[in-house]
C-alpha cells in the first residue's frame, strides 16, 4: 500500500511538472502575476483565493472592470483558472455568474481595443537615421540598427528577436534565413524559418546591417544581440526583451517622434501593416509573423487599407 501511495505521489508530481512545462516561462510568470492581484483582492475582502468559487471570481471581474480593458479582464480570468488547474483545484469559469457578468461588462465598456502604434516606414527610416547621427561607437550603432531592422523586417516578437543565436542564421544569395526554435504560438518547439531578402536601399537593409554587426562584433556563436557593459564593452549576455522596447522608444524620442503609444509589439505590427499596405496577402504575412489565426492579420490589412479602399474615394465633390 505504501509503495502504491509513493508511486501515486510521484505520478502526481510528474503530472504537475508536465503541466508547468506545457507553458512557456513568460506565460507562467504572467499567470503568477495576475493571480497575485486576485489574491490581494481576496485578502482585502476576507475571501478565499485558492480554491475559489465562481461568485468570488465574478466579484473580482466586476472590480477590475472599473479601470481595466476587456482583454485584461479575460486574461486575468484565464490566469486564475490555470493556477487552479496547476494546483489541482477545479474552477468552473463557464458558470453563468461569470459568463453573464463578462457579457454585461463587455456591453458597458465596449469591446474595441485600441492597440499600440505600429512602426511604419517613415518611423523606421527616422530611427535608423537618428542612430547614424549619434556620437557613439559604430559597434553600438550597428547593434541597435540591426535590432530595429531585423525586428521589423522579420515581423518578430521581441522575445523571438532576442532569442536568436548565431547558429540560427544562414546567409544565402537571396538574403538571410533565420530559424526560430520556439515562439509564443509554438509551445512545442516545432520551429519555423523566416526569410529576409536584401533591400535595394542598403542603409535600411536588415541583412546588410546584420552582416556588418556580426563582422565588427566578431560574434561567431551564441546570442547575436548582446548587452554592453557600462564602459560600452560587449558582453556575452543576451539582451532582455524589455531592452528592445527601451531602445526603440529612446530613438523615437531622439527623432522627435512622440513615443508614448509605441511598444514592443510595434515592430511586429508595423511589418504586418506595411506589408498589407503594399498589397501582401494574409497568407504571406502570416508566413513571416507566425500568426496561427487570421483574425489579427485581417485587422492589420483593414487598417492598412482604410483609405485605399475607402468608399468616399468614389464620391466627387
Amino acid at each position: 500500500m505504501n509503495e502504491l501511495t509513493t508511486d501515486l505521489k510521484l505520478l502526481h508530481e510528474a503530472t504537475l511538472n508536465n503541466l508547468k512545462s506545457s507553458r512557456a516561462n513568460n506565460t507562467l510568470r504572467a499567470y503568477k502575476s495576475d493571480f497575485k492581484d486576485f489574491g490581494s483582492f481576496c485578502v482585502k475582502h476576507g475571501l478565499n483565493s485558492l480554491p475559489s468559487e465562481p461568485k468570488i471570481v465574478s466579484l473580482y471581474l466586476t472590480h477590475l472592470s472599473k479601470n481595466s480593458k476587456i482583454s485584461t479582464i479575460r486574461r486575468r480570468l484565464v490566469s486564475i483558472s490555470m493556477v487552479h488547474k496547476l494546483k489541482g483545484h477545479y474552477l468552473d469559469t463557464k458558470h453563468p455568474i461569470i459568463v453573464e457578468n463578462l457579457m454585461g461588462i463587455k456591453r458597458v465598456k465596449g469591446s474595441i481595443q485600441k492597440g499600440k502604434k505600429p512602426i511604419l516606414i517613415n518611423h523606421l527610416k527616422s530611427i535608423i537615421n537618428v542612430i547614424d547621427e549619434q556620437k557613439i561607437q559604430n559597434l553600438k550603432k550597428f547593434r541597435d540598427k540591426s535590432i530595429i531592422l531585423v525586428g521589423f523586417g522579420g515581423g518578430f516578437r521581441r522575445t523571438e528577436l532576442i532569442s536568436i543565436d548565431h547558429e540560427d542564421l544562414e546567409f544565402v544569395p537571396e538574403g538571410l534565413k533565420i530559424t526560430i526554435r520556439r515562439s509564443k504560438t509554438d509551445q512545442f518547439g516545432e520551429g519555423m524559418v523566416k526569410g529576409l531578402p536584401y533591400f535595394s536601399n542598403q542603409a535600411y537593409c536588415p541583412v546588410v546591417n546584420l552582416k556588418k554587426w556580426l563582422e565588427i562584433s566578431k560574434i561567431k556563436s551564441g546570442p547575436i544581440f548582446r548587452r554592453f557593459s557600462k564602459g560600452l564593452a560587449l558582453t556575452e549576455k543576451r539582451l532582455t526583451d524589455q531592452s528592445v522596447v527601451l531602445l526603440m522608444k529612446e530613438y523615437l524620442n531622439l527623432a522627435g517622434i512622440e513615443n508614448k503609444n509605441f511598444a514592443g509589439h510595434s515592430l511586429r505590427s508595423g511589418f504586418a501593416t506595411v506589408a498589407a499596405e503594399a498589397g501582401a496577402d494574409e497568407r504571406s504575412i502570416m508566413a513571416m509573423t507566425g500568426h496561427k489565426t487570421t483574425q489579427m492579420v485581417r485587422r492589420y490589412i483593414r487598417e492598412a487599407n482604410i483609405f485605399k479602399n475607402n468608399a468616399l474615394n468614389k464620391v466627387k465633390i
